[in-house]
């Protein structure tokens, strides 16, 4: 059996390296920080214009939907290249979530205008109505005050020109829907970085906008929670070795006692350490991208699994990266803030890595529970 990449899959993430080291550099990342609003709106476009002729929004929207026909497979190494970018449009929100959403629920109508819209217009989305908790997928849509839905935290939507967003009551279940950004009122949330578009969306229920309801938006919710968990993985391991690998630069050019500290034992052990977790990451995620493409049983837990590890790894290359780099690690001058911000962000969103493990705990005993029964049965 063959777990590499393809010529082709490694030459698209190649290319996708290429643009993002040109269009994201850390020089532009410090520039769209300091731009006012209008400042970053324009940079955003013409980030997006770029992404949107390599074709990533609809890297996996099918052919006859006039997307590129790929799969998840080839998608996780673009997320990773727009990790290890700290890209900050919603590359993850419109190419990993909507996109897929929107082809599986085809061929309903709203479903077709926001994919084509996504495709033919080069638009990126916004989601939010989706938090993943221990005890499963859950909605934090609330009805506000003037009779609209508020849902909080919803991610893109400075930019958006759709909303992709969920809500659930207790008498009709789920619903989904995929709102135009001129019907909604978009508050902004004060975030950890202003590259981390986070808002409080108010909008209006509307039939116009419903892509699907009941027993159907809770299996489209719950695939999108999975995609979100293993995108955002991907993300998260882009991030890791990034921030290794600008820690390990440093090592070696900082020198104390007359030597780089990089050939100090204990700086050495806290690079090892965290290479380590990132290395154990990585598969878990390729796993879950392989899952996904292939609607593998194990999926839930394959996507829980790669969000936790590679939570971990992030995070532990984050500390491990601010305490080589020491004080400076914490300064404007010093890029290593950047992937730092992004990192304590993103292994969060999403269910964080303890909430994930306790997930596949309750698959595991769910799973044990089924073949002790199973068993007893077998015995009568």
């Amino acid at each position: 059996m063959d777990f590499a990449f393809t010529d082709e899959q490694d030459a698209l993430r190649q290319g996708v390296r290429t643009v993002l080291d040109t269009e994201c550099s850390v020089d532009a990342l410090r520039a769209f920080e300091l731009a006012d609003e209008d400042g970053r709106a324009e940079l955003a476009r013409n980030r997006w214009a770029v992404l949107a002729e390599l074709g990533a929004p609809a890297l996996v929207v099918p052919e006859a939907a006039n997307g590129l026909g790929l799969g998840d497979v080839d998608l996780v190494g673009v997320l990773e290249e727009a990790g290890r970018a700290c890209l900050p449009e919603p590359l993850l929100e419109t190419a990993a979530l909507a996109a897929p959403t929107l082809a599986a629920l085809l061929p309903d109508r709203a479903a077709a205008a926001a994919l084509a819209a996504l495709v033919e217009d080069d638009v990126s989305f916004a989601v939010g109505g989706v938090d993943v908790t221990v005890d499963g997928v859950v909605s934090p849509t609330a009805v506000s005050a003037d009779g609209t839905l508020r849902t909080p935290r919803v991610v893109g939507a400075r930019d958006a020109a759709i909303a992709l967003l969920a809500c659930r009551d207790a008498d009709s279940g789920w619903q989904l829907h995929a709102v135009p950004a001129d019907s909604c009122t978009v508050y902004p949330t004060p975030a950890l970085s202003s590259s981390r578009d986070l808002s409080t969306v108010h909008w209006p229920l509307d039939s116009e906008t419903l892509l699907a309801y009941g027993v159907a938006a809770e299996a489209a919710v719950s695939l999108l929670a999975d995609r979100a968990a293993a995108g955002s993985a991907a993300l998260l391991v882009g991030l890791a070795d990034r921030m290794l690998a600008m820690t390990a630069t440093y090592a070696k050019e900082r020198h104390q006692f007359g030597k780089a500290i990089g050939s100090f034992q204990a700086v050495k052990h806290q690079l090892a350490n965290a290479r380590v977790a990132l290395e154990f990451a990585r598969p878990a995620t390729y796993r879950a991208a392989w899952s996904l493409a292939t609607a593998q049983p194990t999926l839930s837990h394959d996507a829980s699994m790669a969000k936790a590890m590679a939570s971990d790894a992030a995070d532990l290359a984050a500390r491990v990266g601010l305490q080589v780099h020491g004080a400076i690690g914490y300064t404007w001058e010093c890029d290593l803030h950047f992937f730092l911000k992004r990192t304590w962000a993103l292994s969060r969103a999403w269910g964080d890595a303890a909430t994930h493990r306790r997930l596949v705990l309750a698959q595991v005993r769910r799973g044990a529970k089924g073949t002790r029964t199973a068993m007893s049965d077998s015995r009568q």
